[in-house]
């Protein structure tokens, strides 16, 4: 059997390859604190799965519309008038299997063969796989603590080239954890409108933004693409359930694209995710979200304490992105002696970009505090009457 060529420019999900090694140790009888893949610790609300339940009972379960429910889709243009202040069409939001899809549609839409997408290193594995599924590629700039891991306009138009069609940015970002201060976003979307390429924004964590006032990349203009989930701020992984929002001439070309792709989201998930708006859940979202920059304000110091650096701290998403250079130079290994000896998972840089991929590695606090303080409390054991190294520059 010959496989497509394009799988070679696939890589496997490494994140996913250390959770199976740590499942394997618990086999065995080990307890490990689990910071490695990003998945709320929190559920869906007793309203959604409620809802959830009665759809299944009514029978609700037949196929939608490829675009989504147009209730949910009402919902949602609803969500960002009362939480942004943005009227956003109902027509222009297209519900999807997952920001995954959302991604997987628009990159069909959008990429051409060979054609080139700018966006971070580090950055989320997953995205530029997406853009190497329709055979273009996907040009990683090197960013650093300077430029908060993310893009800036000035190397958006130092690195924009014949072949660039476009930038995919995430405010807040995985790995990182960071966000693109709003006026260098603005910056951003001028520039590729000049040239007249597209913005894509994942946007799957501005629900879980702790420093400032919510803030959209859609108040910059319609024709900005932006990509959610109810995953995240809404706690619905496995539900498998997003969004995205494009101008209104795109839309009919994602839709049938989506027919052919999807047929539609799940139903089931759509009746539930109607009641994420109620404010019986919006108000436990709040509280869920306290919760979570409770959990970075601990963390993010104690790990300090313990000899990584944050050089830029996470202002949005569960992640911190920590420099171990004072430890290893080899981030992979460190995590990997971490998982063995410590019983704490976490990720190295390795799946995010080369640039950061020896130096970083990343740490999810979508865990409970208690998980949290253990893991600080087995990572000092760890470290204790090891030598600290001189780091080297980036």
């Amino acid at each position: 059997m010959n496989f497509a060529s394009r799988l070679q420019q696939i890589e496997p999900f490494h994140v996913m390859e250390l959770a199976k090694l740590a499942t394997a140790l618990e086999q065995q009888g080990r307890h490990m604190i689990h910071m490695g893949i990003g998945e709320p610790d929190f559920t869906a609300p007793p309203a959604v799965v409620a809802a959830a339940t009665a759809a299944m009972q009514d029978g609700k379960m037949q196929y939608t519309a490829a675009t989504g429910l147009p209730e949910l889709r009402a919902e949602i243009s609803a969500y960002y008038q009362r939480v942004y202040g943005l009227q956003i069409a109902p027509s222009r939001i297209v519900v999807t299997a997952g920001a995954s899809a959302a991604l997987l549609l628009v990159c069909a839409a959008l990429v051409e063969k060979g054609s080139e997408v700018l966006m971070p290193d580090p950055s989320y594995p997953c995205n530029r796989h997406f853009v190497s599924a329709f055979e273009g590629h996907a040009k990683l700039i090197p960013s650093g603590p300077e430029q908060r891991f993310q893009l800036t306009q000035a190397m958006v138009r130092e690195h924009w080239s014949e072949a660039t069609r476009g930038v995919l940015l995430a405010s807040p970002s995985n790995p990182t954890g960071t966000s693109i201060h709003p006026e260098e976003l603005r910056g951003i979307v001028e520039a590729v409108r000049e040239r007249n390429g597209f913005t894509i924004v994942d946007e799957i964590y501005q629900g879980l933004f702790y420093d400032g006032a919510p803030a959209s990349a859609l108040a910059l203009g319609e024709d900005v693409i932006v990509i959610n989930s109810f995953s995240k701020y809404f706690n619905m992984t496995g539900w498998r359930l997003g969004w995205l929002v494009a101008p209104e001439a795109l839309v009919p070309q994602i839709e049938k694209l989506a027919q052919n792709l999807f047929i539609c989201p799940s139903a089931i998930s759509q009746h539930a995710a109607l009641a994420c708006f109620t404010p019986d859940s919006i108000a436990l979202y709040e509280e869920r979200k306290a919760e979570f920059k409770r959990r970075r304000d601990y963390i993010v110091p104690a790990l300090e304490s313990l000899g990584f650096t944050v050089p830029v701290k996470p202002d949005g998403a569960f992640y911190v992105y920590a420099d171990c250079s004072g430890w290893s130079d080899d981030a992979d290994r460190l995590t990997l002696e971490m998982l063995n000896e410590a019983g704490v998972v976490l990720v190295p840089g390795l799946d995010f970009g080369p640039h950061t991929a020896r130096r970083y590695l990343r740490l999810s606090y979508a865990t409970s505090m208690e998980n949290l303080e253990e893991a600080v409390r087995r990572l000092q054991v760890f470290f204790a009457g090891r030598e600290r190294r001189v780091a080297s520059s980036d």
